[in-house]
């Protein structure tokens, strides 16, 4: 699904996601990502039981280029949505970072209207077919 907006120079964008890839600012990402506001990399997570809110919080406290850790983490919890694991709310509570869990595709949309704004996030989006 294409889904690319306008957003400013530097800035990450998810252009587009499916068949168990996705395309971040014209470069192909095979499997999950974590995706900064300036940076993006391959996660090896597959599905939500994949996920443990202290590697999650370790992952996004030292994003590339020295970026400021975020304060909101998206996740884009697979086609579906279901419930997050129990305790990663918590887990990343603790740590000062709020958690936003949906599907991967309202994942993909919300990163990228945040891209637009001055808001230290990320998104930890689970590929989909």
């Amino acid at each position: 699904m294409e889904i690319t907006p306008a957003v400013a120079a530097g800035r990450m964008v998810i252009q587009a996601y499916g068949g168990g890839r996705f395309r971040v600012t014209g470069e192909i990402f095979e499997g999950s990502i974590l995706v900064f506001r300036e940076s993006c990399t391959s996660w090896a997570a597959a599905g939500p039981g994949d996920l443990d809110g202290e590697e999650l919080a370790d992952l996004i406290a030292r994003p590339a280029g020295g970026e400021a850790p975020p304060e909101l983490l998206l996740i884009g919890c697979g086609a579906a949505f279901v419930p997050p694991p129990k305790g990663l709310r918590a887990a990343l509570k603790a740590r000062g970072i709020v958690l936003e869990w949906m599907d991967t595709g309202a994942a993909c949309r919300t990163f990228n209207v945040l891209a637009g704004e001055d808001r230290r996030f990320a998104a930890a989006i689970l590929a989909v077919d």
